[in-house]
């Protein structure tokens, strides 16, 4: 396929945009160094909490409208045997956002904290939050590989340009603008991403006025609309708590309200997001319910149609592709350039924040200097993206694990979050036993993307074609054993210990020696009066 020149040279531009607002941002950080004369690391992580509302609102939307969200609601509403019905994302990460504001926006916010993993650090100590760690890591890693891989098909399908290099040029180009301006340089390249991304979604959305001749459109089609049985019920409530609550176990979504210059402001940020998350969806429901409504013979494309021949998974650039002229192709790849961008920055900085402030600066480096932790922020931020981008040449599997990683966030990271925010008495010994009840259900559920099977089978489940599928919410049945245990092993183990049923040389997570040095001192000073 020869290289589609006018959408390379569109593609470069909107790369060079990028670069410049990524340069301006780096400028912008070093003025709030000077102003502020805070810890320039915490600059680089939260932005030195100056980042208003409006800023924020657009960042945090941009974050998740990413190219899994646009890609992902244009191919089910494509797919046949899944349709609007199952669209779930617009909706699921507008109550996202909601409850983000409503339970986790103000303990997070008013205590300061840097990055998500600070509460378990400061409840649990090293040990128990490098665990919860893994997971997190591992998810931001496998995301960043995900949207590359992505981006990288469709950049071949639309560019003609290798997938390789359209991968290694797009991690490159973002690598260096967050490596530049850290948090500024991702918030304000958001915001521009952001609208980029909707301008040219929005002008792509009546596809059937776009092309030269109505004919390429049946309108007696109808199957985007897909319907939802009663004996799915489960697994489309499983699937959308998983987007729901699982994307509330994201760094990504902390960064936003951590960098707020108030609690309040913080708060506002989350609710008033909830509307644009819900707005971002409807281009890409309506360019799939074109391409579902098209007739792919009259096209270019031809048959059989792209769901086929296993291509619905790309419906977004094809239909772009096939079914609109040129110049609004080269529109489409760019918003959806912009989109993996706008997800891939947050990506890279959150996992490079975490392994700086909760490994690197609690537990291997206590004395480090502030401009140590800057480089650490640097180089654990290549050390990401060059592993997401080597990840990302092997799509399939990129794919199946990405979606493994944001089961094992909803179904650990999650109940955990929750617990520790919300929970006074919850301990070490309840985290580590939520952990392992939340992670053995998971993979006793299966997961057939990976060839996992399922050993323990819930009700209502199926085989379809050789592989047992779960109908029951079954990771949703594994956040509340694993909330469960947290919750009551918690309480048992510090009664055990309050009232030595339980010797206190057992306590090797010293969960409980604050508790008696605040005892012992409250019993001093109480002798003492009395004296």
């Amino acid at each position: 396929m020869a290289v589609n020149v006018p959408a390379l040279v569109a593609v470069v531009f909107f790369y060079i945009v990028i670069v410049a607002i990524g340069l301006w941002a780096f400028r912008k950080s070093k003025e709030v160094e000077k102003t502020l004369g805070g810890s320039k690391a915490e600059i680089t992580i939260v932005g030195g909490r100056n980042i208003n509302v409006p800023v924020g609102i657009l960042t945090l939307t941009a974050t998740w409208v990413g190219g899994g969200y646009i890609m992902g609601t244009a191919e089910a509403v494509y797919s046949p045997n899944q349709g609007l019905a199952w669209a779930m994302g617009p909706f699921a990460y507008a109550f996202l956002s909601s409850e983000g504001g409503l339970f986790f926006a103000k303990p997070m916010r008013s205590s300061n904290y840097v990055t998500m993993m600070d509460p378990f650090q400061q409840r649990y100590g090293n040990v128990c939050t490098t665990l919860l760690l893994i997971p997190a890591l591992i998810a931001d890693i496998l995301w960043v590989a995900c949207i590359l891989a992505a981006l990288g098909g469709t950049m071949a399908l639309i560019l003609g340009l290798s997938s390789t290099i359209s991968i290694v040029i797009s991690a490159s180009v973002c690598i260096g603008y967050t490596l530049l301006g850290g948090l500024y340089a991702v918030a304000y390249t958001d915001v521009i991403q952001l609208l980029f991304i909707f301008v040219s979604l929005v002008r792509n959305m009546k596809l059937e006025h776009s092309i030269t001749g109505a004919s390429h459109f049946n309108q007696s089609h109808s199957t985007w609309v897909g319907e939802l049985k009663l004996e799915d019920t489960g697994k489309w409530i499983d699937e959308f708590l998983l987007l729901a609550l699982g994307g509330l176990s994201y760094q990504a979504l902390y960064q936003r309200i951590l960098s707020a210059a108030s609690t309040t402001q913080a708060q506002v940020t989350c609710y008033a997001a909830a509307l644009p998350f819900f707005i971002m969806g409807i281009p890409s429901v309506a360019i799939a319910a074109a391409a579902a409504s098209a007739d792919w013979n009259m096209t270019a494309y031809g048959l059989p149609s792209p769901f086929e021949r296993g291509e619905a998974g790309n419906i977004l650039p094809l239909a772009m592709l096939y079914l609109a002229p040129p110049w609004l192709s080269v529109l489409g790849i760019g918003s959806i350039a912009a989109a993996v961008m706008s997800s891939m920055d947050s990506a890279l900085l959150s996992s490079a924040s975490m392994f700086t402030q909760n490994i690197y600066k609690r537990s291997l480096r206590k004395q480090a200097s502030d401009r140590e932790l800057q480089w650490v922020i640097r180089g654990s931020l290549v050390v990401v993206g060059l592993a997401g981008m080597s990840l990302a040449f092997g799509e399939k599997s990129v794919f199946a694990l990405w979606i493994l990683s944001g089961d094992l966030l909803y179904c650990i990271v999650f109940p955990q979050l929750t617990c520790v925010l919300h929970v006074s008495f919850a301990n070490g010994y309840g985290m580590i036993a939520g952990f392992v009840a939340g992670m053995v259900l998971r993979i006793l559920g299966g997961e057939p993307g990976l060839g996992i099977p399922a050993l323990l089978l819930y009700p209502w489940w199926r085989e379809i074609d050789g592989v047992i599928i779960q109908y029951f919410p079954f990771r949703t049945f594994a956040v509340i054993c694993s909330s469960v245990c947290v919750v009551g092993i918690s309480k048992l183990t510090e009664l055990g210990f309050h009232h030595k049923k339980i010797p206190e040389s057992w306590d090797v997570l010293q969960a409980f020696q604050e508790d008696k040095r605040r005892y012992r001192k409250s019993h001093l000073c109480t002798m003492d009066t009395k004296l």
